[in-house]
């Protein structure tokens, strides 16, 4: 698999699947343009985790414009193998109000990012030819924490948010399976 090659050993997984009546590639391609949007549990979790960015923004008098929530746009396409599996990664320290991320501009930059105190994190799909026109499409999320320091402070955070984490996955799983078999 693809996210192999780029956090083959990791602190922290999480993997979901869902078979899906429909071909792998509409799987992948409605998986790869995803965007959470129209979910209204998927819309809370965010909001509530980017609560206390506000509140931090606001004590400081932030007059900026609002950031965009955080979706699959903040991660960075690190390889995609047609029909098959992509992969995207995320890198900084995820744990901190504004969750920390580091400018990512390819897969070079992911691949020799390498802070201290800091993770990266891969997120991949996957799609498995069933037969009978089903597939089964997967999610994987890895995180690999770069030193001490930033495992000491992801372990909490992962605890904390992996029950939601989970109950997001699942959703944009059943999503991405409505969508393929409504079109």
């Amino acid at each position: 698999m693809l996210i192999d090659k780029y956090v083959p050993s990791f602190h922290f997984r999480e993997r979901h699947t869902l078979e899906i009546s429909a071909q792998a590639s509409d799987v992948l391609r409605a998986a790869i343009n995803y965007q959470p949007d129209n979910d209204p549990i998927i819309r809370a979790a965010i909001v509530i985790r980017e609560f206390p960015n506000k509140i931090i923004d606001r004590i400081k008098g932030n007059s900026l414009p609002a950031k965009r929530p955080f979706s699959l746009r903040n991660f960075t396409l690190l390889e995609h193998l047609e029909n098959r599996e992509v992969v995207f990664g995320l890198a900084g320290r995820f744990w901190q109000a504004d969750y920390g991320q580091a400018s990512l501009q390819d897969t070079e930059d992911f691949v020799r990012f390498n802070a201290h105190g800091a993770a990266r994190l891969a997120l991949n799909f996957s799609v498995e030819r069933l037969g009978n026109n089903r597939t089964r499409l997967a999610t994987e999320t890895r995180v690999c924490c770069l030193d001490l320091e930033a495992k000491r402070k992801f372990t909490p955070y992962w605890y904390l948010i992996r029950p939601v984490s989970g109950l997001i996955r699942q959703k944009m799983l059943g999503s991405i399976g409505r969508t393929v078999t409504v079109s």
